[in-house]
């Protein structure tokens, strides 16, 4: 659905999510290399200026609302919470859009890329949760790229069955129960 803009009056809010979707059907028609930054812009109804207000790239563009709860993340908690918070009512968006619509929008190639960023954040977070639960070090590091791992697989699944089929926090469960009984 093409997003709409308004030609008379007070411009319409846009929100980093609306960008996002017009950059979905962008990659949908014409592929994520061949779609640029001025195109989503424009197809969102805003100056191609104002589309650095709300991601400095198209690359961080379908990841904004992961990227939010990673950054406002509390590694003081336990670390499941911790990583369960970042899933918590995670609605379907963009980015479950892109992931399950990989091979049209020609985008295999970012979503691993930036995948792994997001991965290496989180996995940084919940190594810092683990060290203060005080696990060692090593230990944290390792279990701390396992909990990134989790996260990015359970997203991948529940976009790839269907994003609103189940709750995210589903899949999550399921990554990880693979991780066993090890909170630290």
């Amino acid at each position: 659905m093409a997003i709409q803009t308004g030609k008379r009056g007070r411009p319409r809010a846009i929100t980093s999510e609306m960008l996002a979707e017009a950059a979905c059907e962008l990659f949908l028609e014409q592929g994520y290399e061949a779609t640029n930054v001025a195109e989503i812009a424009q197809r969102a109804g805003i100056a191609r200026s104002s589309f650095f207000n709300y991601a400095p790239g198209k690359a961080e563009l379908l990841w904004t609302a992961l990227d939010e709860r990673i950054r406002d993340a509390d590694d003081r908690l336990p670390v499941r919470e911790c990583v369960r918070a970042l899933v918590d009512g995670f609605a379907p968006d963009a980015l479950a859009l892109a992931i399950a619509n990989a091979e049209a929008m020609q985008i295999e190639d970012h979503l691993e890329r930036e995948g792994a960023l997001r991965m290496k954040r989180i996995a940084d977070l919940a190594a810092a949760a683990l060290r203060r639960e005080g696990t060692d070090p090593l230990a944290a590091r390792v279990l701390g790229g396992a909990y990134g791992a989790a996260v990015l697989a359970a997203i991948s699944a529940w976009a790839a069955s269907g994003a609103g089929s189940a709750p995210l926090e589903e899949h999550l469960e399921r990554a990880l129960g693979v991780l066993g009984g090890s909170s630290r």
